[in-house]
């Protein structure tokens, strides 16, 4: 079963088909005074992504889903010669997608390549897919909606800046803020100032600097009497942060403690009962850090690093901590 993209059914093969090649996407069309047509800047990208495809690579069409990436034919339609796309779906089904729709097609990202999906042309697998993920996405917007409405309604306690002994931790800071580092540590205290509970996501390349502003935030809530906890993804990370951490808080009572794989079972004791205790001011560590036998005296802030690496069940762990 062959078809054709857009408008284009079942068109006749001009030339066999090719493999892909760099310099055969663009977005033209082909006839007597060949004039070539400025592209949509969408097409610019998309062309990008399929660039670096192989063939045999996944790739989505925005309405029959999930085929396999099979190369380019030139086909003849109307007297005129155009590029197409040829995916391959299911029951060995093939898709012609002239080149002038590639803003319908998308690389596969829902895994790895090995365990992608193949749809079959016309048998609804792919809006039934569609349909599921829809629902599941308003069923988490729901959810987030309703965690943001108590947050919002719920009272927190406000951590204002200490600002003699704050100058002093700002100031011992080895390197001179970045503008946008500035404005992410100043967008950060003023929520942790207000009686709110704070959500902020700070983003940034490696080393840009963002651990420094996790850095401010903890001397201010432990300058509050707050306890924080610094949750990584690896044991590595959790060793770095704590090395670094108590460097930056030298010369300060500050007590820091770390929690990982590479604690033996007679300091992770002593460490867990200290955080009971409220002795320990902050606690850095992998998912350790999530385990039930945890408690703090008095939690005040938790950072995330790299939250997107933690999966789902811990994600759902994460929420005990933000209530």
């Amino acid at each position: 079963m062959h078809r054709a993209g857009g408008d284009f059914a079942s068109p006749r093969s001009k030339r066999p088909a090719r493999p892909h090649h760099r310099n055969r996407f663009i977005c033209r069309t082909r006839g007597p005074a060949a004039q070539i047509q400025h592209p949509h800047p969408r097409c610019h990208a998309l062309i990008s992504n399929l660039n670096e495809l192989a063939i045999g690579a996944p790739v989505v069409h925005e309405t029959h889903g999930v085929g396999r990436f099979g190369g380019l034919m030139t086909l003849e339609m109307n007297n005129l010669e155009q590029e197409f796309l040829i995916l391959h779906y299911a029951g060995d089904d093939k898709l012609y997608v002239p080149v002038s729709a590639l803003e319908l097609i998308s690389r596969y990202t829902g895994g790895s390549e090995e365990s992608a999906p193949l749809h079959k042309l016309g048998s609804g697998q792919w809006e039934k897919a569609r349909r599921r993920a829809a629902e599941q996405v308003r069923d988490v917007a729901a959810e987030l909606l309703d965690i943001h409405a108590r947050r919002a309604a719920k009272k927190g306690q406000a951590l204002p800046i200490p600002a003699e002994d704050y100058a002093r931790f700002a100031h011992n800071f080895a390197f001179e803020t970045t503008p946008d580092q500035q404005l992410a540590i100043d967008s950060v205290l003023a929520d942790m100032a207000r009686a709110q509970p704070m959500d902020r996501v700070v983003c940034g390349d490696v080393g840009f600097g963002k651990t420094e502003v996790a850095m401010r935030a903890a001397f201010v809530a432990v300058m509050n009497g707050k306890q924080v906890a610094v949750l990584v993804p690896t044991t590595l990370l959790a060793e770095q942060h704590l090395r670094n951490f108590r460097d930056r808080f030298a010369g300060w009572p500050v007590r820091i403690e770390g929690l990982s794989r590479m604690s033996n079972a007679k300091k992770t004791t002593e460490v867990l009962a200290d955080i009971a205790s409220g002795q320990v001011d902050i606690v850095i560590g992998t998912h350790k850090l999530l385990s039930d036998g945890l408690d703090f005296k008095d939690l005040g802030l938790v950072i995330i690093d790299e939250e997107q690496r933690f999966g789902v069940r811990h994600k759902e762990q994460l929420k005990r901590l933000r209530a």
